[in-house]
């Protein structure tokens, strides 16, 4: 019973992250997570197109002529 005591003191952190991560995907709110970071990431993409859009067009321009 010892050594099971010492296990759970030990690994409590990932136990404890295992059970929010299988709580997560029963309730679906893995989509709604992503949806989220997905906003984020476009936010972030849309506001440095936005500030150096001379560049990016640039950027385009050579990948297009590449293709």
């Amino acid at each position: 019973m010892e050594g099971f005591k010492n296990f759970i003191i030990q690994y409590r952190g990932a136990i404890i992250g295992v059970i929010v991560a299988i709580l997560i995907l029963l309730t679906r709110l893995y989509m709604l997570i992503i949806g989220a970071i997905l906003v984020v990431i476009c936010a972030f993409i849309g506001n440095y197109i936005q500030h150096n859009k001379y560049d990016v067009k640039e950027k385009v321009k050579s990948f297009i002529d590449k293709l």
